[in-house]
């Protein structure tokens, strides 16, 4: 490494690895303030039904030796590093191995391409207190938001005609697409938060490749706060879809870079249940995860903003 090295950090949740991990990082999320029996035992199940722990790590891990070595193909100049917001490896923790390398240029990358004061927000700010504790003058670019970017958008498109190809020809120009991202607070409309423009205009986009099929949005994943959530919420429309007379449904989680709970347990269990009950057939369009389109979408994005 060279004092022109150039350090990408990759920035996303975190998740447990085990099902030890659940508890501490259950209390991580709710910043020490304690966690209900109950609560505990309901993400443990939700964890045993992916396997015993979350593939995000994993799946961040295959992104970023994925990148990195997209990026050095021309000129090896990257380093690409991880850093978790709720769980190890802490974005602190990166940020002072990064400054042990001696890296002193960094390209900070959500893995999420749209913006909220709530969630690159807090990433930016988890990156502030890191950069501050760490003691080191770093150079920083920040990308706060990447959701139109045309390969991201051909990369989301190519995984719902894949998946819309999974329906027989005769009945597939019928079947509703439902795109569904995190719900957030209520509270951001009013402060002009441009998530849900964000995620509309993505969309939209993508619609332009896909072509003429009717579509919703939702929200899933909704917190366990009192306040109001951002709506519909998912399984309101599903149902809605359903009176409708429609029995087929494409659902595409693009509010979700990578697999963990919201795609594995939220889709393929909770909404899949919820459609087999109603003798509907549901389909899941595929996270980008590693995969080399999204890939190459994440790295035009960093050489666009050196």
């Amino acid at each position: 490494m060279t004092k022109d090295t150039i350090g990408i950090l990759l920035m996303a949740y975190g998740a447990a690895s085990s099902l030890d991990e659940i508890e501490p990082y259950l209390n991580d999320i709710r910043g020490g303030r304690p966690v209900g029996a109950e609560l505990i035992e309901q993400v443990k199940d939700r964890y045993r039904l992916m396997g015993g722990k979350s593939p995000l790590l994993e799946i961040t891990r295959q992104q970023a030796a994925a990148l990195e070595k997209t990026l050095n193909r021309d000129q090896p100049r990257f380093k690409v590093y991880i850093g978790m917001r709720h769980w190890h490896p802490y974005i602190k923790d990166t940020v002072a191995a990064m400054a042990a390398d001696g890296i002193r240029q960094i390209t900070a990358l959500c893995l999420t391409p749209y913006y909220s004061k709530m969630s690159v927000g807090a990433y930016h700010q988890k990156l502030d207190e890191a950069v501050t504790a760490s003691g080191a003058a770093f150079k920083i670019r920040r990308i706060e938001s990447w959701n139109d970017h045309p390969k991201l958008i051909e990369a989301i498109a190519e995984k719902v005609t894949k998946t819309l190809d999974r329906f027989p020809a005769e009945i597939r120009k019928k079947v509703p697409l439902l795109f569904s991202a995190h719900s957030l607070p209520e509270r951001i409309l009013a402060e002009k938060d441009p998530y849900p423009q964000e995620l509309n205009e993505t969309i939209e986009l993508v619609m332009k490749i896909v072509g003429p099929y009717e579509w919703r949005f939702a929200y899933q994943s909704k917190g366990r706060t009192p306040e109001p959530w951002l709506g519909p919420d998912a399984a309101a429309v599903i149902n809605e879809l359903h009176a409708q007379g429609h029995r087929h449904l494409l659902m595409a989680p693009i509010g979700f870079i990578s697999d963990h709970m919201e795609t594995l347990y939220d889709v393929d269990v909770m909404y899949r249940k919820q459609c087999d009950v109603k003798g509907m057939r549901l389909e899941r369009a595929e996270s980008l995860n590693a995969t080399p389109a999204f890939i190459d979408a994440m790295a035009d994005v960093v050489r666009e903003n050196l």
